[in-house]
């Protein structure tokens, strides 16, 4: 079975858009590695978590930031599909 991420960010906060973003962008990069992406609307203010196979792989309020995608891509990357390159968006020892 692939990979299945799930984003689950905060609605009060607007962060819908942000959310669908993120997976567009894992999707088009992981197309063939994952399973899916899904979004899910939080009962916790504030929350915008990442995570695969139930792992949270980001957390906001935990490093106090968003995500870059380029870093959010990486982690990812790392995780499910160490060997797929990323191109511009690979770290510079991995390029």
């Amino acid at each position: 079975m692939k990979p299945q991420v799930q984003i689950e960010y905060c609605p009060g906060c607007r962060w819908l858009l942000r959310a669908g973003w993120t997976a567009q962008e894992l999707l088009t990069t992981f197309e063939q590695e994952l399973g899916a992406v899904t979004l899910r609307p939080s009962e916790t203010g504030g929350r915008f978590t990442v995570t695969v196979d139930g792992v949270v792989v980001w957390d906001r309020k935990t490093e106090g930031r968003f995500p870059e995608m380029k870093e959010l891509k990486q982690i990812i990357r790392d995780r499910i599909a160490p060997e797929h390159d990323l191109g511009h968006s690979d770290t510079p020892e991995r390029q």
